[in-house]
């Protein structure tokens, strides 16, 4: 998958795809299972499957493209370890389970191809894919993010039961949520709930959804909508309190923003 899509989305989550994440044009946090670090200017990572991730656009407040290339876990199954042609990413997947990041000459040499991917039939995108992943595994420029594979303290349940409430958010951000429904559809009490999802998403529920609302409002704005229409429609229920959130998140106004993209 490719999804060259525009977000400061806070969420702290893992996945069984690979991901090779592609960011330009900003400076920003990498927070790759226990590693922390900050970029600049741009960074290029690939992180193995179940290590969990924070957005590389997450508190970004300038313009910026994001491109991010998911690879299903089973991709050519057992073919990379019996074929010689693809062993060196068949280890190159192997060491992603320490998480990856590149230099800039990789950088350099990679961007136009991660987006033109997107421009590419399905066959020209998986030759392509093959060929970038063949390339970053004989990068001399690339950095362990770990020591070891990095081993994920949450589990499939715990993925199971967040993908779960990420889609009731989805399908309900647009009405007022109470915590205590949440909780319910995941089999807790209040209090239990509000402590597992802070250590699951490192933000307060509350906190959280406001940041999801935000995300669908920005796309609302830049579809043409206003201001007005873009807070209800997004789930805020007074136009003052989408104002200030929408700025504390992405740190500027609605307005500003949508005039900003669109100049």
């Amino acid at each position: 998958m490719v999804n060259p899509d525009l977000s400061d989305f806070f969420f702290w989550h893992f996945h069984p795809e690979f991901e090779l994440v592609f960011i330009e044009g900003a400076d920003g946090n990498r927070h790759v299972g226990n590693h922390f670090s900050r970029f600049e200017e741009s960074d290029l990572v690939l992180i193995g499957s179940y290590i969990p991730h924070l957005n590389f656009d997450y508190g970004i407040k300038t313009s910026y493209e994001k491109i991010v290339v998911h690879i299903q876990p089973d991709f050519l199954k057992t073919a990379f370890a019996t074929t010689p042609e693809l062993l060196a990413i068949y280890k190159l997947m192997n060491l992603s389970k320490q998480g990856i990041a590149f230099g800039g000459e990789t950088k350099k040499h990679i961007r136009h191809r991660l987006k033109n991917l997107v421009k590419l039939s399905r066959f020209e995108q998986f030759l392509e894919l093959l060929d970038i992943l063949n390339f970053l595994s004989k990068a001399a420029d690339k950095v362990l993010l770990h020591t070891a594979p990095f081993k994920n303290q949450f589990n499939t349940r715990d993925k199971d039961r967040l993908d779960k409430i990420h889609d009731y958010i989805d399908q309900h951000y647009q009405r007022k949520i109470e915590i205590q429904e949440v909780a319910d559809l995941s089999h807790f009490s209040k209090p239990a709930f509000c402590r597992y999802f802070k250590k699951m998403t490192r933000l307060t529920f509350t906190q959280f959804v406001n940041h999801y609302r935000i995300d669908k409002a920005k796309k609302l704005l830049l579809s043409g909508k206003n201001v007005t229409e873009t807070c209800f429609s997004s789930g805020f229920e007074s136009l003052s309190y989408f104002n200030r959130t929408f700025k504390k998140i992405t740190g500027t106004n609605p307005i500003s923003f949508r005039s900003g993209h669109h100049s």
